[in-house]
């Protein structure tokens, strides 16, 4: 059997995200339900950061910087989202998210709906 990595992390942040989609409902702005996230990860105990660059370097040059939504526990890349479906190219972006910080756990959560949808993604020295 395959231990989940940061499964009790995970857990406790889409159960952030349902009480907001429950309090808020569905298809507001997606910095809304960023904010919203915020207070309810605070209201748990939960540390994080929001909106962190991070740079991009190429041939010991800077190019770039990505900017993921929220870093939860210094573990978990956070991406709030209000879109018809998690498409491949939300995924893409999580992943590249989790190989320019380094974490292994990134979560996409979608709010368009009025069930939560969300999938956990992971990038592992392995895979």
């Amino acid at each position: 059997m395959v231990e989940l990595i940061e499964k009790e992390l995970v857990h406790k942040i889409v159960g952030c995200a349902i009480n907001v989609a429950n309090e808020l409902g569905h298809g507001l702005r997606e910095k809304t339900y960023e904010k919203a996230l915020c207070i309810e990860l605070s209201r748990q105990n939960l540390s994080f950061s929001q909106q962190m660059s991070f740079p991009v370097y190429y041939d010991s040059q800077l190019i770039d910087e990505y900017i993921p939504d929220l870093i939860v526990e210094g573990k978990v890349i956070v991406e709030t989202k209000n879109v018809g479906s998690i498409l491949d190219e939300h995924r893409g972006q999580v992943l590249n998210y989790l190989r320019i910080t380094r974490k292994e756990v990134g979560l996409i959560l979608n709010f368009k709906h009025p069930r939560l949808q969300w999938e956990r993604l992971i990038l592992t020295k392995n895979k």
